[in-house]
């Protein structure tokens, strides 16, 4: 009998719930960051960060859910959510780096996307910070996917 003695089952399980926790774990920090900074530092969201939370809240629900009973089918409800805000924040990158035209720029109301307030820190950009927890967290879905499909 091999080192581990818990039944294969049980290993295919934990093998898949761990990505989908790490994924979870991420777009809970990303939730609590956005709050954070909209309504305890004051700063109001553009266009571009409300849609970019409209794929991220409902993440938390999503994902944490399917930890309950590791039920692989949050992850097709996850993936067009996730999918969704990445293309979003990689667009709102552009716009901050003033990679697209202004007039493409979609911001009429709340603040700019391409503020300079829109740093932590003084130095990282927040739809940085968004582009990069929307990649983890499809890096962690397709290895959750992977996992899945070996069980």
């Amino acid at each position: 009998m091999s080192g581990n003695s818990r039944p294969p089952a049980a290993r295919n399980a934990s093998a898949f719930w761990l990505p989908l926790f790490a994924a979870w774990l991420l777009s809970l920090i990303a939730t609590a960051g956005a709050l954070f900074l909209g309504e305890v530092m004051g700063m109001t969201p553009c266009v571009l960060c409300w849609y970019q939370r409209i794929a991220m809240f409902p993440l938390v629900l999503v994902l944490g859910l399917g930890l309950l009973d590791s039920d692989p089918r949050s992850l097709r409800y996850a993936w067009p959510l996730a999918g969704g805000g990445w293309a979003l924040a990689t667009y709102h990158c552009l716009v901050f780096y003033g990679a697209v035209a202004e007039g493409l720029v979609p911001c009429g109301k709340g603040g700019s996307c391409a503020d300079a307030k829109l740093q932590v820190a003084g130095s990282v950009p927040i739809p940085l910070l968004s582009l990069l927890a929307f990649t983890g967290i499809l890096l962690l879905l397709g290895l959750a996917s992977l996992r899945r499909k070996q069980a």
